[in-house]
């Protein structure tokens, strides 16, 4: 039986997709092709390797390659995952800072040695397909590839002549039993218009979806052999690593110091576009499944269910006159009259409306936010963390207004702010407070006050989400006045 372990890259943050996708809440995370299960691309990611599980093939469990600010988020769509597949398994390979995919993909191909030599099935999170049969078909047969030693690239039948993707250029298609699989002569970089429509009229070209199977030894020695400095000190890393047991999945944190010495490169740099003409091996499956990386909210539209004028829409929004836009409510009505080939995205905090011919430039306006130091750029009103969430519903001169959830069994951290009071005022559930020396239960319209300087924690020993509104009031309402003494989720 063949060993497969799924590798998920989940990094980035999806800027393009702003003012959804933002850096403590990328895109990844987010529900976006319109799939009827309502999953997120993440869990949708995992779940299509899974589906080449088979009487041939086992699969191990998933390694995920995310950062340190992220685990809490992907932890709880996996375990929205468990509840539906009490089989899925796995292991959180946490970086300290974002290195590009190559020392990602190191990380999990030391992982998977430990476990024998199985092969990996690499791919990003953030992708979406529509046709999972086809999917299914073409990944299976790339891991038979890479069973014989070589590595297996699966390329995308173009469809338009992108400028936005590298190319593969195929030398010649391999008489097999399944047709479908190529020789890769070398890879292109992203085109001009002009050069992409050449592609396209000479035939031959796919479009480089990020998406590879191999040998877990296989890309150690290619690395090796290629990029010996990035194997050297991703080694260095994956020997000081630590790790810990979530109960739904295992924590691994490589050595902080040593990791970010690794060199920064993308996988397809440091390895795959020089194995063409080398000792390693490289092929192509051609893969036609509707495939979509949702590199900006053009392509959202594109994969999304259109009306009979064009239109996609999500939430409340009434449409009058208005053809072929993109039309996103997240927390109120949104309208449109008489527009067309439109991008409006509406979130608490933020409207994006934008010309979908230009829905690439909206990392501009990302720019501009970090350039600005703005919040908007990296969260949300509505912030999840690893105990719930919270919403911050109001706020002005020395005063902030928050409704708060917190899961049941979980807590915040035993902490005290210098600058702020606050009142808590339980409105669903039961809250065990703890307040300087003293230990309390409150339940529904009961309400306690927080002095300033004084240590505190909320916790919810109940079976049902607790929900409390938190009045702060003070001369620095900042988020990073926080003084943490304990923490369940290791936070300092």
């Amino acid at each position: 039986m063949t060993q497969v372990l799924p590798v998920i890259l989940c990094g980035g943050s999806g800027t393009r997709l702003w003012p959804l996708s933002r850096a403590g809440f990328p895109k990844q995370f987010l529900v976006l092709s319109g799939d009827e299960s309502n999953k997120s691309l993440f869990q949708q990611a995992i779940e299509r390797i899974h589906s080449i599980a088979n009487a041939d093939i086992n699969l191990g469990a998933t390694l995920i390659v995310t950062n340190e600010e992220h685990r809490f988020l992907a932890l709880d769509q996996i375990r929205e995952l468990k509840n539906e597949s009490k089989q899925l398994k796995a292991t959180l390979l946490l970086e300290p800072s974002g290195r590009n995919t190559a020392p990602a993909l190191t990380l999990a191909a030391f992982c998977a040695l430990e476990q024998g030599d199985p092969i990996l099935v690499v791919t990003p999170a953030d992708q979406t397909v529509q046709d999972s049969d086809a999917f299914t078909k073409a990944l299976t047969q790339a891991v038979h590839i890479a069973q014989e030693g070589a590595i297996a690239i699966l390329g995308i039948a173009p469809t338009a002549p992108e400028t936005g993707y590298g190319y593969i250029k195929t030398q010649n298609q391999i008489a097999t039993k399944t047709a479908g699989e190529y020789t890769v002569e070398r890879f292109v970089e992203k085109p001009d218009t002009a050069t992409a429509e050449q592609y396209l009229a000479e035939g031959g070209y796919f479009w480089n979806g990020g998406m590879f199977v191999l040998k877990a030894s296989v890309w150690l020695a290619s690395l090796k052999e290629f990029r010996p400095d990035i194997f050297v000190a991703t080694e260095k890393s994956w020997q000081a690593k630590a790790q810990d047991d979530s109960g739904d999945a295992l924590f691994v944190r490589p050595g902080k110091e040593a990791f970010n010495a690794i060199p920064s490169e993308s996988i397809d740099y440091a390895v795959i576009e020089k194995c063409p003409g080398s000792k390693f091996a490289i092929k192509m499956v051609s893969l036609d499944a509707g495939w979509n990386d949702l590199g900006a909210w053009d392509a959202v539209w594109q994969v999304g269910k259109q009306d009979q004028d064009g239109n996609v829409t999500n939430g409340d929004t009434l449409l009058a006159n208005t053809k072929n836009s993109l039309i996103h409510a997240s927390s109120r009505l949104v309208s449109a009259v008489g527009v067309e080939n439109l991008i409006i995205v509406e979130t608490a905090d933020a409207v994006l409306v934008a010309d979908r011919a230009n829905s690439q430039d909206v990392k501009n306006i990302v720019g501009q936010l970090e350039a600005q130091k703005r919040e908007e750029k990296n969260l949300h009103r509505k912030v999840a963390r690893p105990w719930g969430w919270y919403d911050s519903v109001d706020e002005g001169e020395r005063f902030k207004v928050k409704r708060i959830q917190v899961k049941p069994g979980a807590s915040l951290s035993l902490q005290m702010h210098h600058h702020r009071a606050e009142h808590w005022i339980v409105v669903k559930g039961a809250a065990e407070i703890t307040n300087g020396d003293q230990v309390i239960m409150l339940t529904e319209n009961q309400s306690t006050y927080i002095p300033q300087g004084q240590t505190h924690r909320l916790a919810n020993p109940g079976t049902t989400p607790l929900e409390i509104i938190e009045v702060q009031s003070g001369s620095y309402l900042g988020e990073d006045d926080i003084v943490r003494f304990e923490d369940t989720y290791g936070r300092n």
